[in-house]
C-alpha cells in the first residue's frame, strides 16, 4: 500500500485490489474438479460466517454484478400475486429496487428521504401499521451515491415488531461495516466480491434465511436468477447450475484469507475509518465542502460539493489525477453538484495522501484558488 507509482482507484468499486488476490487468477480451473467444489463451499462458509449467519443462513453466490444478486434476491424472496416491498429509498440504489420491482411486477411502496437524510424509524413503524399488505422492507446500508450510512440496527428493529421481513443491499458496507445476523434480525443480505471485501468483480451473493429460502421455491421468474434453485444445485452436488466465474471465486477465496487475517470487520473497517479521516480532513483543508455531516458519512466514499469556480473542471481535474495514476468518481446526488473520493479497497492513508497531494497540484494547475473552492449554490 505504499507504492506512489500504482494506480489506485478511490472509487465505489471495482477497487484497487493486492498483487496476491490478482495473482490468483492466473490459475485455472475446472468447474467440476474437487479442489473447485472445495472452494465454493469455503467461500460460502466463510461469507456466512462474516454476517453471523451460520446455522440460520445460507450464502447463496450468482454470476454477476451484485446488482444482479440484488434482482436475484427480490425474485426469489417476493412472491408473485401476494405480499409487498416497501423500499426505503434515500439514493440510486434504493431507487434501483424500485425499478427491479417493476421489471418483476412485484407490488411496491416507496418511502423517499432527502439524498442526505436517513430514513426515520418512527415513519417506518407508522407505514407498516398503515399498510398490512407490505410483507417486506428494503434498505440499503450505506447508499454510495452519497456515501450516507442508513441506520440498519434501528430499521431491523422497526421491521422485526411490526411482523415483517427485512432485507439489507449491503453491497458498499459488507466486511468492513457491522452487520451481524444474530443481533440484526434480517431474511437477506446482499453483496458482492469486488468492494469491501477487496476481490474481483464478477460475483454477487445473498446470505438468505435458510427456512425463507427453502420456502420461495417456485417465485422466481428467472432460471439464472432462482436462488432457491441455485442452492438446491449446491447443496445437492456442491456445483454452480451453470459456468461459474472460476477466477473470481479464486480471487475472492484469497481475498477472504487477507479479511480474516486483518481482523475481519473490525480490522478492514478500522483501516477505512482511517482512510476516511485522513481524506475529509485533507479536502476541508484544502478548502473544499463535503457533503454529509460526519455524523452520517459512512467510512466507504465521501461525496465533495463541485466548486463554485468557473474554472474548476472536474473533467479536468479527473484527467489530471489519472495521469498521476489515481481514480475518482462523478457526482450521482441529484440536489446538488458533486463529485465522490473513495477510501475502500486495499488503499491505506499514505495513499489517501498521495491522492491529496494530486488534488491540490491539479487544483494549482487549474488556476483554482481556496476561495474559488466554495461550493455551487444549491
Amino acid at each position: 500500500m505504499t507504492d506512489s507509482n500504482r494506480q489506485i482507484l478511490l472509487t465505489p468499486g471495482p477497487l484497487t485490489t493486492s498483487d496476491t488476490v490478482r495473482e490468483a487468477m492466473l490459475r485455472d480451473w475446472g468447474s467440476r474438479d474437487g479442489a473447485f467444489i472445495a472452494m465454493t463451499a469455503r467461500v460460502r462458509e466463510a461469507l456466512a460466517a462474516i454476517a453471523g449467519g451460520t446455522g440460520t443462513h445460507v450464502c447463496v453466490p450468482v454470476q454477476g454484478s451484485g446488482t444482479f444478486a440484488v434482482e436475484a434476491t427480490l425474485g426469489t424472496l417476493l412472491p408473485p400475486g401476494y405480499g409487498k416491498l416497501l423500499v426505503l429509498v434515500n439514493g440510486a440504489y434504493g431507487r434501483r429496487m424500485v425499478r427491479m420491482c417493476e421489471y418483476l411486477r412485484r407490488p411496491c411502496a416507496v418511502y423517499e428521504t432527502a439524498e442526505n437524510a436517513p430514513p426515520d424509524p418512527a415513519h417506518l413503524a407508522a407505514l407498516l401499521a398503515a399498510d398490512a399488505a407490505i410483507s417486506h422492507v428494503a434498505v440499503v446500508q450505506c447508499e454510495t451515491t452519497s456515501g450516507i450510512l442508513n441506520p440498519v440496527a434501528e430499521i431491523a428493529a422497526v421491521v422485526r415488531a411490526a411482523g415483517r421481513r427485512l432485507i439489507v443491499d449491503a453491497m458498499s458496507g459488507f466486511g468492513a461495516l457491522p452487520l451481524d445476523l444474530a443481533a440484526v434480525r434480517c431474511e437477506a443480505v446482499i453483496a458482492s466480491a469486488n468492494k469491501c471485501l477487496e476481490g474481483a468483480p464478477g460475483i454477487g451473493f445473498a446470505i438468505i434465511d435458510r427456512t425463507a429460502l427453502a420456502a420461495a421455491a417456485g417465485n422466481a421468474h428467472s432460471l439464472s436468477l432462482d436462488l432457491n434453485d441455485q442452492w438446491a444445485a449446491l447443496e445437492k452436488t456442491g456445483q454452480w447450475r451453470f459456468t461459474p466465474p472460476t477466477h473470481v471465486l479464486a480471487a475472492l477465496d484469497r481475498a477472504l484469507e487477507e479479511h480474516a487475517a486483518e481482523g475481519g470487520t473490525a480490522g478492514r473497517g478500522a483501516r477505512y475509518a482511517a482512510n476516511c479521516r485522513v481524506l475529509v480532513e485533507g479536502l476541508r483543508g484544502l478548502g473544499f465542502e463535503t457533503f454529509l455531516p460526519d455524523a452520517l458519512q459512512a467510512p466507504v466514499i465521501v461525496t465533495v460539493r463541485m466548486p463554485a469556480d468557473p474554472v474548476f473542471d472536474f473533467k479536468r481535474l479527473y484527467d489530471l489525477l489519472n495521469a498521476r495514476g489515481i481514480v475518482i468518481y462523478p457526482g450521482a446526488v441529484t440536489e446538488a453538484a458533486t463529485f465522490r473520493v473513495g477510501c475502500i479497497g486495499r488503499l491505506g492513508a499514505s495513499d489517501m495522501r498521495r491522492a491529496l497531494a494530486g488534488i491540490e497540484a491539479a487544483l494549482a494547475e487549474m488556476g483554482v484558488d481556496r476561495a474559488g473552492l466554495r461550493p455551487v449554490p444549491a
